[in-house]
């Protein structure tokens, strides 16, 4: 049998390029196919199967903007002209006649415009008064060239597409198609994601602690990580380093799971043996990053599962997980690709740092007075250190080729946090 662990590195010793990495990844993927029928209150974040499309015309009826009146023809009116008002058009119910010439109809927002009337006067340019038993109106300010009339397929026309196929659901979507009389959505499903944490030294939270051994966090960052972008784990094993144990958990999250991802083991060290153990049950197609946290990356399959090797240290676990795993589950779940949206910002202070590799350096967004957006790296940015993440609203884009930086140097950032819509 052939060694299934090459020497040689085509990459490069220093490993792929980032966005390398992501085209490999994503070339080397399909989408699930699958499909889930949900109540559209169940859709928030879901991907749709197919494009949503109006069934009917929305709001389907000419409908007053404001409060006011509806007064017959369409032609703007002088001031000094007066109506006579010869009833009321209220949400739900409707005017039932049709307008004639001096005639008009107290209105209220939202309410059908009734048949002869082509303009809404704002009940603030009119005055009313009582004649003999009929009450009268008159324009005592201009009205201008606005009819403040909303047209019968404002927000849509019958057979408008809603939401594409491949499109997230997010709040305006759910909005919209409830609006349009949408109940039931057809979604991709989501893939299942087998979560493997190797490493002796592991304990669980609230475990006395020995010599050398850590409470693992792994587990519950990038639980917590996936959740926020709409996936959950659906299987989780922690295992001790020894090869037969990971061989058998590697199958069992294959052989159950759409994704395998695990945690450490994907090095070079004597311990680390999930990579071979990938290599023997599948194939690891790289297994380095030419980044700064995150070089020990891995990406195969096992048994023709997907593989994602994460670092073993938590940060870069969770940064890897947002730059190669995030758009992997997008691709498999058939949904548009969404990657961290990128903005410019200066650095608000120097930062010290080598040179050699680039960097994703968590930071803080900060506002000068004039407006410039500015960065702030705060503590370590050691990969171990969780604490960097905490209150993070960056990813910082260094280049390798830069060593120290001086306050005021202009950066390409990655926003982390997630919009509201």
């Amino acid at each position: 049998m052939a060694d299934p662990l090459p020497s040689a590195e085509p990459w490069g010793p220093e490993g792929l390029p980032l966005e390398e990495a992501r085209t490999r990844i994503l070339a080397g993927l399909q989408p699930l196919g699958l499909r889930e029928e949900l109540p559209l209150a169940a859709g928030l974040g879901r991907t749709c199967a197919e494009p949503v499309r109006a069934a009917a015309a929305v709001p389907g009826f000419r409908a007053s903007i404001l409060d006011g009146y509806a007064i017959a023809g369409s032609e703007e009116p002088t001031e000094g002209s007066h109506w006579r008002v010869v009833g009321r058009s209220v949400a739900g119910v409707p005017y039932a006649g049709s307008l004639r010439a001096g005639e008009a109809v107290r209105i209220l927002t939202g309410s059908v415009v009734p048949e002869g009337s082509g303009r809404v006067l704002a009940q603030e340019l009119v005055q009313a008064r009582q004649e003999s038993a009929e009450a009268v109106i008159e324009l005592i300010q201009p009205c201008g060239a606005n009819p403040w009339i909303r047209q019968p397929q404002e927000e849509a026309s019958p057979g408008d597409e809603l939401v594409a196929a491949g499109r997230r659901l997010g709040v305006a979507e759910l909005g919209r198609l409830a609006s349009c009389g949408v109940q039931r959505l057809s979604v991709r499903a989501r893939p299942r994601i087998g979560l493997l944490i190797s490493g002796d030294e592991l304990l669980p939270a609230g475990a006395p602690r020995g010599p050398g051994q850590i409470w693992e966090s792994n587990s519950a960052l990038l639980t917590a990580l996936l959740a926020r972008l709409g996936y959950a784990v659906n299987e989780q094993q922690v295992v001790v380093d020894q090869p037969e144990a990971l061989r058998a958990a590697l199958r069992e999250l294959a052989e159950r799971c759409d994704v395998v991802v695990s945690t450490g083991g994907v090095s070079a060290g004597d311990s680390d043996w999930i990579r071979p153990l990938v290599a023997e049950l599948g194939e690891v197609h790289f297994w380095k990053l030419f980044l700064r946290p995150g070089r020990p990356f891995a990406w195969g399959q096992v048994a023709g599962t997907p593989f994602f090797g994460l670092p073993g240290n938590p940060v870069a676990a969770a940064i890897t997980a947002l730059q190669l795993l995030w758009p992997a589950l997008q691709r498999l779940e058939g949904a548009e690709l969404q990657l961290l949206p990128r903005l410019k910002v200066r650095l608000a202070h120097a930062l010290r740092r080598s040179s050699g590799r680039p960097e994703l350096a968590r930071a803080q967004l900060a506002v000068a007075a004039d407006g410039t957006l500015l960065a702030r790296v705060e503590g370590s940015q050691a990969s171990s250190r969780i604490g960097s993440l905490q209150g993070a609203d960056l990813l910082l884009e260094i280049p390798a080729e830069l060593g120290a930086l001086a306050a005021g140097t202009e950066l390409w950032a990655q926003l982390l946090r997630l919009a509201i819509l």
